[in-house]
């Protein structure tokens, strides 16, 4: 049947209305799904900055608080940083029954491919070699320099991301990373070089090696999880994050378990118990309070690279290492420098460049699709 065209030059389509109608109608909707979609990832990036402000906060006081106290191995702690993986079959159980009761009983596209499993399993091999190499320069390094020294994987992700990912680089991340870079290294000036009672002078410098092989293979880790990500068969959603993580700590933790069976840790953990300087129970209260706030830090990176990007996460997390001094001379009542004071304003400087730049970065790409809308 031939369409009647009315005044305004619209066809009437069969409902009545016009397709000029149906089309504004129409772009309408889009508009409306854009921004519920925006909305949601914001919501879900925020909920990850939160546990990867607490995770990276709290881990290294409590992984310190260990040593502080009396501990000396370097695989327990090592185990701490993903060992808190299992807490994630909570989320990833709920997630499977609202799956189950949405798709009537089908389950085969909740699930990460095998590809993406053992991409995460590879991951987590390097993750638990990373946890061990920071376990080690921990025990031997000061807490302050310990956390100056790994901020450099910053540096890292961004050379990672630019080889693997092909990140593209704004005036505003570029000054972000030029900053945050900065600000770590004024951490260090003018502080005490003194060596921790009882570390040698090779052990100081084994500690400061590890501490830069670990910042590097961290910056390593984040830009090939978002190219698994962006390669992935199946679109991820956040559960597949989950699944990701979850299988990214179990090899890691297994690859921190056979090193402590190899190193005969769980036979001496009952009598490192009873001489931790806090008391037997606080010692296991300790370990298990640290796998859980470490394991926060994790899951919230893994869920930044998803909502944004590697560097996203890496810049964030940098941005969190001056608070972790501000929480180190809190918690054992280290001297708070004005150099310091510096660095955290120069971090908090170049956090809000990055986030401005992501800020015009999403305005640009919204009115281009309303435009072409």
């Amino acid at each position: 049947m031939s369409s009647i065209m009315n005044i305004e030059g619209g066809s009437a389509l069969p409902n009545g209305t016009t397709d000029n109608e149906s089309s504004s109608s129409t772009s309408l909707q889009l508009k409306h799904n854009m921004m519920k979609s925006l909305v949601l990832k914001y919501w879900i990036l925020l909920m990850n900055a939160v546990l990867s402000a607490i995770g990276y906060i709290g881990g290294p006081l409590l992984l310190r608080l260990y040593f502080i106290y009396g501990g000396k191995r370097k695989w327990i702690p090592a185990l701490l940083v993903t060992g808190g993986f299992p807490i994630l079959l909570i989320p990833i159980s709920i997630n499977y029954l609202l799956h189950r009761r949405n798709s009537s009983g089908s389950t085969g596209k909740f699930f990460i491919s095998r590809n993406l499993f053992l991409t995460a399993a590879a991951i987590g091999l390097l993750n638990g070699i990373d946890n061990f190499m920071y376990a080690i320069g921990l025990s031997f390094l000061p807490v302050s320099t310990s956390s100056i020294v790994y901020s450099t994987y910053l540096i890292f992700i961004a050379f990672f991301a630019l080889l693997i990912i092909r990140q593209s680089f704004t005036p505003y991340s570029v000054n972000s990373v030029v900053l945050m870079t900065l600000g770590s290294i004024l951490l260090g000036i003018r502080q005490n070089g003194d060596r921790p009672p009882g570390v040698t002078g090779g052990q100081y410098l084994l500690g400061f090696l590890m501490t830069i092989g670990a910042a590097a293979l961290l910056g390593l880790i984040n830009p090939c999880t978002e190219l698994a990500f962006t390669k992935a068969a199946k679109s991820i959603t956040y559960s597949s994050v989950l699944q990701f993580q979850f299988c990214n700590g179990l090899i890691a933790s297994l690859f921190c378990i056979v090193g402590m069976i190899i190193n005969k840790d769980f036979a001496a953990m009952s009598r490192e118990a009873t001489e931790f300087g806090l008391g037997e129970s606080k010692y296991y209260s300790v370990l298990v309070i640290a796998a859980v706030v470490c394991q926060m830090s994790f899951l919230g990176s893994v869920g930044m690279v998803f909502c944004s990007s590697a560097l996203a996460s890496g810049v964030f997390a940098a941005m969190l290492l001056p608070m972790a001094t501000v929480g180190g001379a809190i918690a054992y009542h280290e001297k708070f420098s004005g150099e310091k004071g510096i660095s955290l304003a120069m971090c908090l400087w170049g956090f809000a460049s990055y986030f401005y730049g992501s800020y015009r970065n999403t305005k640009k790409q919204i009115t281009e699709s309303q435009i072409c809308i």
